[in-house]
């Protein structure tokens, strides 16, 4: 007696999760109706042909209108049972290892995600893969724009020796937005702990040093590296050529090389990068004048955010494209680069080198958390508005590590954000 009550909540599962695949705007109600009236069409075909060719009357049991009618009801009603059918033998094969509710939900949220806005972020090192992790499940028209001007540890050692574009925080983006972040996700973080030669390398940064070499380009490098992790959306450099990032320090001293500036006790007064006139590479900027929303940060101010700003057509493509546009404040200070700044001080920052006020929204960390006695703190919340600017808090910290944004809570309030802007 307890069967049929299971029973009937089994049918009732699979027919609500059948029902969403007919969900408006999926692509799949235009496809099943084409084909019905394509097997209406050919069944149209087949009875002329029988009745010129055989010269076949059928007998006038009913009205011939009638008999259409019940012909058609029984021809539809095979073509029911055969689909039914169908399912039943070919579900337990196809849904093995994904079950009917996993591939009907896939179906549907792929479909949203393709609908998503066209959004470009612009960053590098950890924080630009954090919030790519995070806008993924929203988009499928995603960009990132990294930038180049790593060059210490692995990407330093293969930009020197190989002459590539530093691969490391492009190794990041690739795995953040990859569809299955676990086995080759790890296998692309992997970092060597042995090995003459090897030793301190991350397996993800040889595999595009190498993908540069056998495709002749950088470029195509990402193109061919992105099919491997089935990555969804476009990881591009803000450049393809070699940058050197150069600090001025309010003692007046210079520093040159991001590895360096990241490692400095003084106060950054200024950033520049050589060459000055460096060109942008094409496809991002024109993912740049086609966004619906750009996404500045989060990441190192002065080292991850800033030097694709100073690339000249990168900056002219953000001020002069029609999208929304949002920086990301970090959530906490980096001794040296951002000692002792607040909201206001990386505002500022951005603008003074920017030269123009672009950004429409800043959003920021508003959750309370108890520092530590270390060099390096969280950034309080501030004012609603900065040098004319909103700014938007909400919880967005990691509970996990209270110095880093939470990827999903940092896209919520971005999608937030920008469909409150339209």
């Amino acid at each position: 007696m307890s069967t049929k009550p299971k029973n009937k909540l089994h049918v009732s599962k699979h027919v609500s999760l059948l029902y969403k695949l007919f969900y408006f705007g999926l692509g799949i109600k235009r496809w099943l109706l084409l084909g019905l009236i394509g097997i209406m069409i050919c069944s149209l075909g087949i009875a002329f042909i029988i009745k010129n060719i055989f010269d076949f009357d059928m007998p006038e049991f009913l009205p011939w209108h009638w008999e259409g009618v019940i012909v058609a009801v029984i021809g539809l009603t095979s073509i029911g049972l055969a689909v039914i059918g169908l399912y039943r033998s070919v579900s337990p094969i196809l849904f093995s290892s994904l079950g009917i509710d996993q591939v009907t939900n896939t179906v549907y949220v792929r479909r949203a995600r393709s609908k998503g806005p066209k959004i470009v972020a612009l960053g590098g090192g950890t924080g630009l893969s954090v919030a790519l992790k995070g806008l993924k499940i929203y988009s499928d028209n995603l960009s990132a724009i990294v930038s180049v001007g790593d060059d210490g540890g692995s990407s330093g050692i293969l930009r020197e020796q190989l002459g590539v574009i530093p691969p490391g925080d492009f190794r990041n983006c690739l795995v953040a937005l990859a569809e299955d972040e676990s086995l080759v996700g790890k296998l692309f973080q992997y970092r060597f702990s042995q090995g003459e030669g090897l030793q301190g390398h991350s397996f993800g940064n040889l595999f595009i040093a190498a993908m540069a070499n056998i495709t002749g380009g950088f470029d195509r490098a990402l193109i061919e590296s992105s099919k491997v992790l089935s990555v969804n959306g476009n990881i591009l450099p803000s450049t393809l050529s070699p940058i050197e990032l150069i600090a001025e320090l309010e003692n007046g001293s210079k520093l040159r090389g991001e590895s360096k500036i990241g490692e400095t006790d003084g106060s950054i007064n200024r950033l520049s990068i050589d060459p000055v006139e460096v060109k942008a590479y094409p496809k991002s900027v024109d993912a740049l004048y086609n966004a619906e929303l750009i996404v500045l940060g989060p990441g190192s101010l002065y080292t991850s955010v800033l030097p694709s700003l100073l690339v000249p057509e990168i900056s002219d493509a953000i001020k002069k494209s029609n999208a929304y546009k949002i920086y990301i404040c970090n959530v906490a200070t980096q001794p040296g680069e951002t000692s002792n700044y607040g909201i206001n001080e990386h505002v500022n920052a951005l603008v003074d080198h920017t030269a123009e006020r672009f950004v429409d929204c800043v959003i920021a960390n508003n959750s309370i958390i108890d520092n530590d006695a270390t060099d390096i703190s969280n950034i309080p919340s501030g004012p609603s508005r900065v040098n004319g600017i909103n700014v938007v808090y909400g919880d967005i910290l990691d509970v996990e590590n209270k110095y880093r944004h939470e990827p999903n809570s940092l896209a919520d309030l971005i999608i937030k954000v920008y469909h409150g802007s339209r």
